[in-house]
């Protein structure tokens, strides 16, 4: 955010705790050169609590605050883009994803492409899950009928052709990289695993724990990943795996 020079407000949560200390997180801020107000710098910070609601209201009055200073605005008139928040599998639906429009009105009818995944927009969900027509800047929506699971944090471009939304994912598609063997030792032993949860951004979040993880005699191999029940398919990748372990995350078992 700083090298960005992005403008940007701190929310400090969970201040319903009875252990919560807000000093010690402004100190722990001003020790990260981030300078709040009141702490030798400008930057806006509201405590909140998400479980109880306490400072959202003013959480809301400061971001408007923030962008009515920064003189930040959209044209509704543009095809809408923004980013993914979050995604995941729903058994009955298929693959659904939130996303927050930061610029131009979604319309149903148009195509959505983000990284190397696409949808059709037949439908648009509010917060609320209300279907809607259209939504513009600002908005939080849900879609529906990726053709696979769009990466939490990616950007996301609205076309009113398909073929236009395909080529867009196909040059992402080439730019892709993935590496598989980072930071691999050949003299550890080897503990394969297969990692399931129920949203895209809880996987992200236990893989980037269990890389962390860090044994001087084992070390932990992901070979397989993803949104979703556990699959036979899953089964048959661990079998041939050197029977690696499956490990769920807020996700059921296939029959």
């Amino acid at each position: 955010i700083k090298e960005s020079q992005t403008p940007f407000i701190v929310a400090i949560n969970k201040i319903d705790k009875p252990a919560a200390d807000v000093e010690r997180i402004k100190n722990n801020l001003v020790e990260n050169e981030i300078y709040l107000e009141g702490y030798g710098g400008g930057i806006p910070f509201v405590p909140i609590s998400a479980k109880t609601g306490e400072g959202i209201p003013e959480l809301l009055d400061m971001i408007l605050l923030v962008a009515d200073l920064e003189e930040l605005s959209g044209a509704k008139e543009n095809p809408a883009s923004g980013f993914v928040i979050e995604s995941n599998i729903d058994k009955k639906r298929g693959v659904s994803a939130t996303l927050i429009i930061t610029n131009g009105t979604l319309k149903k009818g148009v195509f959505i492409a983000s990284e190397d995944t696409l949808s059709p927009v037949r439908n648009i969900e509010d917060f609320a899950g209300k279907k809607i027509d259209e939504a513009s800047f600002s908005s939080p929506v849900r879609i529906i009928g990726f053709d696979k699971i769009p990466p939490t944090g990616a950007k996301f471009v609205s076309f009113k052709t398909k073929k236009e939304a395909e080529a867009y994912a196909s040059e992402k598609s080439k730019a892709a990289t993935y590496d598989t063997g980072k930071n691999e030792n050949v003299d550890k032993k080897i503990i394969p695993v297969i990692i399931k949860s129920d949203f895209l951004g809880t996987l992200e979040a236990v893989i980037k724990e269990v890389s962390k993880i860090e044994h001087e005699k084992i070390s932990i191999k992901i070979v397989q990943k993803g949104v979703g029940e556990i699959s036979d398919n899953d089964a048959k990748i661990a079998s041939s795996s050197g029977g690696a372990m499956i490990l769920g995350f807020g996700v059921s078992v296939s029959k």
